[in-house]
């Protein structure tokens, strides 16, 4: 199935992965792929990359890969658990979140992300759980 990318971006503007910039630039069954810049808005006090952008990053392209699997099905996915490891640190530049789906159940999914710098280093690595729940009406 093809799904409209500029479109989905375009739906999340006035929400929080607009806020900060993310791009969903692939979404394929089991797989998704987004980007997101690194800049002030994002960084820590000490103008470090904050690690909760990291993880709302993790967290936003495990979703929307969990999405693509069940919206024919009436369905929605939202967080039920997010871990994250940050194991380098970004102060600018372009980070590529990866999520490959490692199982997909009835009520569960369970992602890995892989969030890398602009030469491919290893920035964040993270496991979410998705749950699968009926799509509210209207939505």
């Amino acid at each position: 199935m093809k799904i409209d990318l500029e479109a989905m971006n375009a739906s999340v503007q006035d929400k929080l992965p607009g806020h900060l910039g993310m791009k969903l630039v692939e979404l394929a069954e089991g797989r998704a792929v987004a980007t997101m810049p690194v800049q002030a808005q994002h960084h820590q006090p000490y103008g470090i990359l904050h690690g909760g952008a990291s993880v709302a990053l993790a967290e936003t392209v495990a979703s929307m890969g969990g999405w693509y699997l069940v919206h024919s099905e009436q369905k929605v996915v939202v967080g039920l658990e997010i871990n994250a490891n940050h194991v380098k640190k970004v102060m600018s530049g372009t980070l590529k979140a990866v999520a490959q789906i490692l199982h997909h159940g009835r009520t569960t999914q369970v992602w890995e992300i892989r969030i890398e710098n602009e030469t491919g280093n290893l920035v964040c690595i993270s496991r979410c759980t998705l749950a699968v729940i009926d799509a509210p009406a209207g939505g």
